[in-house]
């Protein structure tokens, strides 16, 4: 088997199309090339043959992980996850997330900081309510607790004040509902951002009566 042709491959941009006896055979990166000292006119051994086979696979696996990581941001373990789920070999899957992790496009702490300042800072969300989509993603206890607590003491987040900004906000969207119905919709809707009875019972308290005072003001 001899190597006819390396080309830039059309569809992948810093990927080379390695053509074997004129047929594509495998698509590499210029590291690769390199490393297995590929050029036109090598003649592939089989031993050869089976390293280049190996390092295409392992680096599809890697540019999937890529495109994963380019449409949202992920946990190394949501990540693992989603690969495996997609049929990527294990050993690939663990090599690109070792490559990923080093070059810093993989970091769990980092991930975690952003989620929660996401979700506590941009919508309210309880500190239960940000460890719980932690934990759905794939984020390790320790990691999510320290993320949570950096974030909510950078941000100087007030659990009470969230609650409130939140309710106050939904509460603007049930205007002609009967006070029984907007009661249980904040209910609810505070309930799924994490926050416990008494948090939402005394928030509810607040804010409703703040509205009624509103209504009753000439």
């Amino acid at each position: 088997m001899i190597v006819t042709a390396i080309t830039p491959s059309p569809r992948k941009e810093g990927r080379f199309d390695v053509l074997v006896d004129g047929r594509s055979f495998a698509v590499v990166s210029l590291d690769i090339v390199e490393r297995l000292d590929l050029g036109v006119g090598a003649v592939l051994s089989p031993e050869k043959e089976r390293a280049l086979l190996e390092e295409a696979e392992a680096l599809a696996t890697y540019d999937r992980a890529l495109n994963l990581l380019a449409v949202q941001a992920r946990s190394s373990r949501d990540l693992r996850r989603r690969l495996l789920q997609k049929g990527e070999p294990g050993p690939h899957v663990e090599k690109a997330i070792e490559r990923l992790t080093a070059v810093g496009l993989l970091d769990d702490a980092q991930f975690a900081r952003q989620l929660a300042r996401s979700k506590a800072v941009g919508q309210g969300a309880s500190k239960r309510r940000v460890q719980q989509e932690m934990f759905k993603r794939g984020v390790a206890r320790d990691v999510a607790d320290d993320a949570i607590t950096e974030v909510f003491e950078e941000e100087q987040v007030d659990e009470a004040e969230n609650a409130e900004s939140a309710a106050r906000k939904k509460l603007r969207t049930l205007g002609g509902l009967d006070d029984e119905t907007r009661r249980r919709r904040l209910y609810g809707f505070l309930a799924r951002r994490g926050y416990g009875p008494d948090a939402i019972r005394t928030t509810l308290e607040k804010v409703l009566r703040e509205s009624l005072d509103g209504e009753a003001a000439p």
